[in-house]
């Protein structure tokens, strides 16, 4: 056979294929150190290492096998694949609500290019109605990307690109809103637009993968679905996070953007409430409402759009031994806010003191959360705490430190009023502060699900 391409293989990797006269896209029987593989070899990406040749299994998984273990590979066929996403197109009828999904890089429904590397978006209406079919049982959808970025890119011009396009659609009468996003922060956009977007009359869901559609594990199917009958169809007019549930393929969580977090790297179930119980249940027939205190839809199409946002804001995750000079730097740099997560109830170290007085004096905002996650911030238990505060740092009761920093970053935009910068961030917009925390949610994790119950069920007789 001729041998042309070898797409993106180099150094060893091409060497090898070209001594047992295969190509990409050839199927293969090969025997290596580690035992036989069956699998159709795959192009490399151009930045991946040349030691490794990458076979896609029957069972859709991918495995790199390093070129200097194979001892025989023989070709016994080829089946180049055809990555083009399907078009169909999207039906609509007019009994059913108006869904807008916006965009901003993140891959629910998309194929692998092969050739590049990268993942291939499916977000027309039509290319989403070709590899979902299920959404046009719930609504009529429309689609539109506000931005292509990896979701660690996200900052402050995209949250108010977005906060912005949501207040017009709901102006324009949209009957709900889900927002595809990356999930690595997710959890932050979530909470930002919790206080940037008020008062909304419809469902904003975020939603997003943990595995890529390609896989034979992915959960964007599953995912895009629920989140599009939260927005068609569901009561809580807030910003939520529609996500895995439990291990399975059940059903997808609920969870209100200022409680929720990215727990596990790689996890399909990924994201937990924490401090409180998810909002929902849902899959494809039925959402359950776990909780009674949300914002409920409305047919008014009234909402408070405030983009506000400080850029010169961070966290500051306490260790010990950590040294005066890293907040010092911070007052250096011009920054006007600090968000600590201090360990117990709220604690550092007293050799940071000084550069907490002198930060404070020189009217930094810096406000305290805690490591732990759950639990509240108590700096009146020990006398540590009570001499933190004497330098002007606030307790920030029982939010998030991500959720308290990016509160601080849209409060310091407002104003910077001492008084009145504590006033906004002492209260509560969206559950961000509780009052009590529930017992069965700390348990394991998520609160009113039905696998906690069941599992109360067995230790409390």
């Amino acid at each position: 056979m001729t041998v042309e391409t070898r797409q993106g293989y180099r150094g060893v990797g091409r060497e090898t294929l070209i001594r047992f006269g295969v190509d990409v896209w050839s199927d293969v029987q090969m025997e290596t150190t580690s035992g036989p593989f069956r699998g159709l070899i795959l192009p490399r990406s151009e930045t991946a290492d040349e030691r490794h040749i990458v076979l896609k299994l029957a069972s859709g998984y991918n495995v790199g096998i390093e070129a200097s273990s194979i001892s025989q590979m023989t070709q016994v066929g080829r089946r180049e694949a055809n990555y083009k996403i399907s078009q169909r197109e999207f039906p609509t009828q007019k009994s059913k609500p108006n869904v807008m999904l916006f965009g901003t890089g993140g891959t629910i429904a998309s194929r692998l290019d092969y050739r590049t590397g990268a993942v291939v978006p499916a977000f027309s209406p039509g290319e989403l109605y070709g590899s979902v079919p299920e959404l046009a049982d719930f609504c009529n959808l429309s689609t539109e990307k506000i931005c292509g970025v990896f979701s660690e890119n996200m900052g402050p011009q995209q949250y108010k690109q977005i906060a912005r396009r949501i207040g017009e659609e709901i102006e324009a009468g949209i009957d709900g809103i889900v927002i595809g996003h990356g999930t690595d922060t997710m959890h932050h956009t979530a909470a930002i637009l919790s206080f940037m977007v008020q008062d909304s009359p419809v469902p904003i869901v975020m939603v997003g993968s943990q595995r890529s559609s390609d896989r034979p594990s992915s959960d964007a199917a599953i995912n895009l679905i629920n989140a599009v009958k939260a927005a068609a169809d569901g009561d809580i007019a807030e910003v939520t996070v529609c996500m895995f549930g439990p291990t399975s393929d059940e059903y997808c969580l609920l969870h209100r953007g200022t409680r929720v977090r990215k727990m596990h790297s790689s996890y399909r179930s990924t994201f937990r409430t924490i401090g409180d119980t998810p909002l929902a249940t849902i899959d494809q027939k039925h959402i359950v409402y776990l909780k009674e205190n949300f914002n409920r839809r409305r047919n008014d199409r009234c909402v408070r759009i405030k983009t506000s946002f400080e850029d010169k804001v961070t966290i500051l995750y306490y260790y010990p031994n950590m040294q005066p000079d890293v907040v010092d730097a911070l007052v250096d740099k011009g920054y006007r806010g600090i968000v600590i997560a201090g360990t117990g109830l709220g604690h550092i170290n007293k050799p940071l003191y000084p550069a907490i007085r002198r930060a404070t004096e020189k009217g930094v905002h810096i406000y305290m959360t805690v490591q732990t996650l759950w639990g509240y911030v108590q700096m009146y238990v020990y006398e540590t705490g009570r001499e933190i505060m004497e330098l002007g740092v606030v307790p920030g009761s029982n939010m998030l430190p991500e959720v308290a920093f990016m509160k601080l970053c849209w409060t310091l935009g407002q104003t910077d009023d001492r008084d009145e910068v504590r006033r906004i961030m002492l209260t509560p917009v969206m559950d961000e502060i509780t009052e009590r925390e529930p017992y069965n949610g700390y348990l394991i994790f998520q609160g009113e699900i039905p696998e906690v119950q069941e599992f109360l069920r067995t230790i409390k007789r």
